[in-house]
C-alpha cells in the first residue's frame, strides 16, 4: 500500500526528498573533505615536519641542550630562521621575508619542491638561495639574480614552491627564503635582541616518540627550549582545521534543518488531505497501526534516496574544496572516499525526515472510520501529548549530532539553544505579523493587495516555514558580512600622519640615532622610538619556574613558564590600554630594590598573579625583582605596538635592548623609496609596512568569507526548494481560489499581482528580520567576544535584503504559472492538476 500510494504522490513526495538532498549533500561533503585532510595530515605529519622530532629554542643551544641532543644521537641537521628585510639588485625592490639558514640534507622526508628541481640540492653546494614561486613572480626574478640578505648577497638557483614548515599563509605575509646555515653568522643578522628560532632536526624512526617527549621534554623546558614531535605538529594542525570544518559542518547542518522543517509542513499538508482515506481503509479493517506504517514508510523511503543522492552528491562535491582551500593548506589533499561520511549521510536522510514528518503522521493514529462521514474531526487535541515527546527527540537529535561534531557538551547545547531562540523568533515574528494583519487588516487597500494579505493566514499557509528558511539564510550571509567589516575595522588605522603606518623592527641601540637621521630627511617625522628587552620569569611568588612546571597540579599557563617577554619601559599609558587595578607609577629610583610593573590582565590571570605578589625576572643573564603595581586591560588587535609587561623609568635604560621606531609614509612611493635606502644602510633592520599587513588580512578574511557564503548559499537554496514545495503542495487550493476568482470576473492580471505581493511580503518579513537578528547578534559578537566598536555594513541592508527578495519573488511566481493557466471549468469538476 506504502508503494501504490507513493507511485500515485510521486511527485509530490519527491519535493519532500529535494528539501533534505541539499542539507545532505553540504553535511556529507564537509565531513568527507574533513575526515580526509585528518587522514592527509595524520600521513603526511613527517613530511609536514620533515623530520621525526626537532628540539627548537630562540637562542643557541647551550651546554645543557648539547648534551641532551647527543645524548640522543646529535642533531642530524639544523636551521635558524628570522625575519628580515631582503633586496633584490636586479630592480632595488625590497621585501620582508622569513629567512631559513639550513645546515644538513633537511628535510629526512618530504621535499624542497622547487624549480629546476637539482636547486633543492645545489643551493647548499653553490652558496645560493631558494626564493620563495610568488616573491619570484612578484618581483620578476629568474635563476641567475640575486638577493641580497643582510651584508650578504645570494645568487637566486631557484625558486621555492614547498617546503616544510612553510604555511600558505605565512608565506603570503612573509615569503621563505631558504640559504646555507653557514653564511649566517657574517650576513650581520644575527644580532643580539633580534628575534631568531633554533631548530635542530633528528630522523630516528624507530625512537618512541611519546616516552621521549614525556622524558626530555620537562629538562629542555627549564632551558628555555622545546621538544616537538612530528605527532604533536599534525595534531596541532589537526585542530586548527578541525575547527574549520566543525563551523562549516554546523551551517551546513542549519541548511538540512531548514529542509526538514520543510518536510515537516508538506507533510503535514499531505497528511491532512490524506485523512480521508486513512479513514476509508479503517472502515475497510485496517488498523491504526498499518495504516501508520504506510505513510511512515513512503517518509522512510523518501529520506534513504534523499539521503543517497544527498551523499552522492556531496562525494562529488568535495573534490572542489581542495582548489577553495589550498592557500590555507601547507600540503596538496589527495581525496578518497570516505565511509563514514556516506554513513552519516544514509543515516541523516531517513532519521531527520522520519523525525521531522512523525508530528503530523501521528494524527494518523487518531483518525476514526466516521471521519467519512464527518468532514471535519479535530485530532490535534487527542495526538498533543505525542507531538511532545516528537519534538524533545528532535531537539536530543539535533543536540547528540551538534555534540559529534563539536566534542563538548558545552558547546553542542549553546547551538541547540542558539538555533531554539533563532527558529523561535523568526517563527513568533512570522506568526505575530499574521495576528497583526488579522486586528488591523488596511481594509482600504485594493482588492489585490487585501487578498495577498489573506493568502498569508488562509488554511494550509505556509508563513511560518517560509519565513524560517529564508530569514535563517539571510541571517547566516548577513552575519557573515556585519562580522567581517568590524574585524577590518579591527585591523585599520588611521590616515593622519600621527598614526604610524611604517614599523621600523630591530634597530640596535647604537643604530637608533643613524636610522632617525635616514627618516627625517625624507620629510618624515619619527612618531615611536621604542626601547625593547627581553626577560623570563625566574621565580613567581615563593615558587621557581622549574618547581611550578614539573607540578601537574598547577594551574599557571604553561606559555608563562617558558615564554620569552619582550617588554619595554614608559611613564604613560597609551590609547591601547585601560588601567583595571592599581596605580600607574611613572618612575623609580635606579638603585630600587623591587620595582613595581604593569601586567596586561591576560598574563595576570594565566600567571594566577595580582596587586602586590612578586615575580623574580632573569633580564638577559641578571636577576631582577618586581612587583605588580597595577594591571592593564590591552586591547592587542589594535594596529599598534602593545606590551604585556611594561616597567616604569628609571630600571632598563642600561639594560642590552633594541628599538622600534615607527613613522607615517604617506603614499606607496615615499614608503618604498624609504625602505630601500633603510635596507641598503641598515640590513638587520626590518620594516612592516601596515597598509599590506591590511590588504593581507582583507585577503583572508574574503577567502573565508566566501567559502561561508557558500555554506549560507545551501541555506538560501534549500529555502528556494522548501518555497517551490509550498507552493506545489497548496496548488489544489491555488487553483480553487484561482478560478474561483475568476467566477468572480477576476483577470489573470490581478491574480498575479496578488500572488506577486504574496511572495513580496514574504521576502521582506523573512530577509528583513533575517537582516535585524544578524544585525544584533554581530553587534553582541562585537560587545562581547571581540570587545570592539560595532559599526554594521550596509551591504546586507542594499545588497543582501532587496536580492534574496527579488529571488522569493521570482521563484514564486515561476511556481505560480500552473495556477494562472487552470480554466474555470475545474473547479466544478474539482480535479487539480
Amino acid at each position: 500500500m506504502a508503494w501504490r500510494d507513493g507511485k500515485a504522490s510521486g511527485k509530490r513526495l519527491l519535493l519532500f526528498m529535494a528539501s533534505i538532498i541539499l542539507g545532505i549533500a553540504a553535511v556529507v561533503s564537509i565531513q568527507s573533505f574533513s575526515d580526509n585532510l585528518k587522514d592527509n595530515i595524520g600521513l603526511q605529519s613527517k613530511a609536514l615536519m620533515g623530520a621525526d622530532f626537532l628540539i627548537d629554542s630562540n637562542q643557541p643551544a647551550n651546554e645543557r641542550v648539547t648534551q641532551l641532543m647527543d645524548s640522543l644521537g646529535g642533531a642530524n641537521a639544523r636551521e635558524v630562521n628570522f625575519a628580515s628585510m631582503a633586496a633584490f639588485t636586479k630592480n632595488g625592490a625590497t621585501k620582508l621575508v622569513q629567512v631559513r639558514g639550513i645546515e644538513g640534507n633537511f628535510p629526512f622526508y618530504g621535499e624542497l619542491e622547487t624549480e629546476p628541481l637539482s636547486a633543492a640540492q645545489e643551493y647548499q653546494e653553490k652558496g645560493g638561495a631558494l626564493v620563495d614561486a610568488t616573491a619570484m613572480l612578484q618581483y620578476n626574478l629568474k635563476p641567475g639574480d640575486s638577493v641580497k640578505l643582510g651584508t650578504t648577497t645570494f645568487p637566486i638557483v631557484g625558486s621555492l614552491i614547498t617546503a616544510p614548515g612553510s604555511t600558505g599563509i605565512g608565506a603570503t605575509a612573509a615569503p621563505p627564503i631558504i640559504v646555507p646555515f653557514r653564511f649566517m653568522e657574517e650576513s650581520g643578522l644575527l644580532q643580539r635582541g633580534s628575534r631568531l628560532g633554533y631548530n635542530y632536526y633528528f630522523k630516528n624512526p624507530y625512537i618512541d616518540l611519546k616516552a621521549l617527549n614525556k622524558k626530555v621534554d620537562p629538562l629542555l623546558d627549564a632551558e628555555n627550549a622545546d621538544l616537538d614531535t612530528h605527532t604533536d605538529t599534525s595534531q596541532r594542525l589537526g585542530r586548527r582545521y578541525e575547527n574549520v570544518g566543525r563551523f562549516l559542518n554546523l551551517v551546513a547542518f542549519i541548511a538540512l534543518l531548514l529542509g526538514c522543517v520543510g518536510i515537516a509542513s508538506s507533510v503535514h499538508i499531505y497528511i491532512k488531505e490524506k485523512l480521508k482515506s486513512v479513514a476509508v481503509l479503517k472502515c475497510l479493517g485496517a488498523t491504526r497501526k498499518q495504516t501508520f506504517l504506510i505513510y511512515l514508510l513512503q517518509i522512510a523511503g523518501m529520506g534513504l534516496l534523499g539521503g543517497f543522492i544527498g551523499t552522492v552528491i556531496g562525494l562529488i562535491l568535495q573534490q572542489t574544496f581542495p582548489l577553495i582551500l589550498q592557500e590555507f593548506l601547507p600540503f596538496q589533499v589527495e581525496i578518497s572516499t570516505s565511509y563514514q561520511s556516506i554513513f552519516v549521510g544514509l543515516l541523516l536522510g531517513v532519521c531527520m525526515s522520519v523525525l521531522f514528518a512523525l508530528s503530523p503522521l501521528i494524527n494518523t493514529w487518531f483518525v476514526s472510520p466516521l471521519q467519512v462521514l464527518r468532514v471535519q474531526e479535530d485530532t490535534s487535541k487527542k495526538s498533543r501529548p505525542y507531538q511532545m515527546w516528537v519534538m524533545l527527540a528532535i531537539v536530543l537529535f539535533v543536540f547528540l549530532f551538534a555534540y559529534w561534531l563539536l566534542g563538548r557538551w558545552g558547546f553542542a547545547a549553546s547551538f541547540v539553544a542558539g538555533i531554539l531562540v533563532t527558529f523561535s523568533i523568526l517563527a513568533g515574528v512570522s506568526i505575530l505579523f499574521m495576528r497583526l494583519i488579522k486586528r488591523y487588516f488596511p481594509k482600504s487597500w485594493s482588492f489585490a493587495a487585501r487578498q495577498s494579505l489573506l493568502n498569508l493566514y488562509r488554511p494550509n499557509n505556509q508563513t511560518v516555514v517560509l519565513i524560517l528558511a529564508i530569514g535563517i539564510g539571510t541571517f547566516l550571509i548577513s552575519t557573515l558580512y556585519f562580522t567581517k567589516d568590524f574585524l577590518l575595522a579591527k585591523t585599520s588605522f588611521e590616515s593622519s600622519t600621527e598614526s604610524p603606518n611604517l614599523i621600523l623592527f630591530d634597530v640596535q641601540t647604537e643604530q637608533r640615532e643613524a636610522v632617525a637621521n635616514t627618516i627625517t630627511p625624507n620629510g618624515l617625522t619619527v612618531i615611536d622610538n621604542i626601547p625593547i628587552v627581553t626577560m623570563r620569569m625566574e621565580r613567581i611568588k615563593d615558587r621557581s619556574v622549574n618547581e611550578i612546571r614539573l607540578d601537574s597540579t598547577t594551574r599557571v599557563n604553561k606559555w608563562i613558564l617558558s615564554h620569552e617577554f619582550r617588554t619595554t619601559y614608559r611613564d604613560t599609558m597609551i590609547g591601547s590600554e585601560k588601567l583595571l587595578e592599581g596605580e600607574w607609577i611613572p618612575s623609580v629610583a635606579p638603585n630600587a630594590e623591587v620595582i613595581p610593573i604593569s601586567l596586561a590582565d591576560n598574563v595576570a590571570n594565566d600567571a594566577l598573579v595580582t596587586i602586590g605578589d612578586t615575580i623574580l625576572f632573569n633580564v638577559q643573564g641578571k636577576l631582577m625583582t618586581t612587583v605588580v603595581g597595577n594591571v592593564r586591560q590591552v586591547d592587542w588587535a589594535r594596529m599598534q605596538l602593545n606590551f604585556s609587561i611594561v616597567f616604569p623609568k628609571g630600571v632598563l635604560e642600561n639594560a642590552p635592548q633594541f628599538h622600534v621606531l615607527t613613522t607615517n609614509a604617506p603614499d606607496k612611493k615615499t614608503s618604498a623609496n624609504l625602505q630601500r635606502e633603510l635596507v641598503k644602510k641598515f640590513p638587520n633592520v626590518s620594516i612592516i609596512d601596515l597598509r599590506q599587513v591590511v590588504t593581507l588580512i582583507e585577503n583572508i578574511l574574503d577567502k573565508i568569507s566566501w567559502v561561508i557564503t557558500f555554506m549560507a548559499f545551501f541555506s538560501i537554496l534549500t529555502g528556494i526548494i522548501v518555497l517551490i514545495g509550498s507552493v506545489r503542495n497548496s496548488k489544489y487550493q491555488r487553483i480553487r481560489e484561482s478560478v474561483l476568482l475568476r467566477t468572480l470576473g477576476a483577470q489573470s492580471k490581478q491574480i498575479l499581482k496578488i500572488n506577486a505581493l504574496e511572495y513580496l511580503f514574504l521576502g521582506v518579513l523573512g530577509s528583513g528580520v533575517g537582516v535585524l537578528l544578524s544585525l544584533v547578534s554581530s553587534f553582541l559578537l562585537a560587545y562581547f567576544i571581540f570587545d570592539t566598536p560595532f559599526i554594521p555594513s550596509w551591504v546586507p541592508f542594499l545588497v543582501v535584503l532587496p536580492g534574496i527578495t527579488l529571488l522569493v519573488l521570482s521563484i514564486g511566481l515561476l511556481n505560480s504559472r500552473g495556477v494562472l493557466n487552470s480554466p474555470p471549468l475545474e473547479v466544478l469538476r474539482k480535479e487539480g492538476k
